[in-house]
């Protein structure tokens, strides 16, 4: 399958707020999607832009989350005692920083959660990283949604995977009679 199997969804219609003006309502929405669950096309993959990763990016990320451990926060430590001879950007904000360059703001869809995540390789401080999506396999669940699962394969520089995770997220069903025989028992 290619790129072009697939119908694109980003910046249409998303939704229309009562409290602004009907002509800034009813336009498309940046960075939005409205797709259901029978638009999600298993076996799409797309891939971010590129983004590296500076000092006070690590430094705010670090103070939000109060993460001072030492690989993070202490220059001296990190070039003197520390494993990998400089300072490592946090894990939890290689994921997060990752999965934020192909995120999209569908309205029908709700983070179920997050399987098989695993740091890979360290990133660095001046670290440029991109991230692939894969979209895996959906399946009915709910009376209203649909269960998806897609891969996110972060990168460095070249081509260095240094995080992989799948998140699964639920999807409203454009037409929910369609699935009523084959959502999951309670």
């Amino acid at each position: 399958m290619t790129t072009e199997d697939f119908a694109p969804t980003v910046g249409v219609s998303s939704t229309h707020p009562k409290d602004m003006p009907r002509d800034h309502a009813d336009l498309p929405v940046w960075n939005a999607e409205n797709w259901l669950y029978e638009d999600w096309p298993v076996g799409q993959k797309i891939r971010s832009l590129r983004r590296t990763i500076g000092e006070s990016d690590s430094h705010l990320f670090n103070v939000l989350v109060t993460d001072i451990h030492p690989y993070v926060q202490d220059q001296k430590f990190a070039e003197t005692e520390g494993v990998f001879g400089r300072r490592l950007v946090a894990g939890a904000f290689v994921f997060s920083a990752g999965l934020g360059l192909v995120a999209t703001n569908c309205v029908n869809a709700f983070s179920y959660g997050y399987d098989k995540l695993r740091f890979i390789k360290p990133v660095f401080i001046g670290d440029t990283i991109y991230t692939v999506r894969t979209n895996l396999e959906k399946r009915p669940k709910y009376a209203e949604m649909g269960l998806i699962r897609a891969s996110y394969e972060v990168f460095k520089g070249e081509g260095e995977l240094v995080l992989y995770c799948e998140h699964l997220q639920t999807v409203r069903y454009r037409d929910a009679t369609a699935f009523a025989d084959q959502v999951e028992k309670k």
